[in-house]
């Protein structure tokens, strides 16, 4: 048996290439040992079976964005359920259109952005991109977010007019937002600078109760069919 080596020096002897380059191969899931992918350059290899993907690529190493459908009693921030928990390989939504390579490095430092209240659902972001983290902290009050609200109850005269422009939360007014009817019980919001609890309220102001909200939208970036509990990859290029 031959002493063990790094798992880069090896891929760079397989691929003649640099050891550089090797260390990209394996990052980015092209590298297998025993058939399994490895994603360590580090790795100790002896005699095991090392096969380098005939369709790798050295290209850059792009952090990770992940679309999660979060449940309803789930936290998304801070608290004692965090949704975060939720992700994994194995709760992957199997529909996944983005076409991204699933590595194990995409759940390491994942940011949860965009505050849900624990009791609603819907979309959830968790990054680790730094680009994707300025964008939706810095200028989150200026993207539109779009909500279904289920109600129970008769609404006030003129109700929905005044959803649309000309209630006030936390002792401020709020700017127009766009409220219409989806169906007979089912409320679509769709606003910016969403403050926790403000959909719940805004529905108590004209008579109604919120009996769940659910997240369609940030931005362009939407839930799409995706079931609860799973979650997909930001495709390359999609922006919010």
């Amino acid at each position: 048996m031959s002493d063990p080596v790094r798992l880069a020096k090896r891929v760079a002897e397989l691929a003649r290439c640099s050891r550089t380059d090797a260390e990209q191969y394996i990052k980015n899931g092209w590298v297998r040992v025993d058939g399994r992918v490895v994603e360590d350059p580090a790795h100790p290899v002896s005699s095991e079976a090392v096969v380098v993907d005939p369709a790798a690529r050295v290209e850059a190493v792009e952090p990770a964005t992940l679309l999660l459908h979060k449940p309803a009693g789930f936290d998304t921030i801070s608290g004692p359920r965090p949704a975060a928990a939720l992700v994994s390989p194995a709760t992957r939504w199997p529909e996944d259109p983005s076409g991204v390579a699933l590595l194990e490095r995409h759940f390491h430092r994942l940011t949860p952005l965009v505050p849900l209240d624990a009791e609603a659902s819907g979309l959830m972001v968790l990054t680790q991109d730094g680009r994707v983290w300025r964008r939706l902290t810095e200028d989150r009050d200026d993207i539109e977010q779009e909500y279904v609200v289920e109600v129970r109850g008769e609404i006030a005269p003129y109700g929905l007019r005044k959803l649309n422009h000309g209630l006030h939360y936390n002792g401020r007014p709020l700017p127009p937002c766009k409220v219409s009817w989806q169906n007979e019980i089912r409320l679509r919001f769709a606003l910016k600078g969403v403050q926790g609890g403000q959909l719940r309220d805004m529905c108590a102001q004209v008579g109604l109760e919120a009996v769940s909200i659910r997240r369609l939208r940030i931005g362009k970036v939407s839930l799409a069919k995706m079931p609860a509990g799973l979650w997909r990859y930001l495709p390359v290029g999609e922006r919010f």
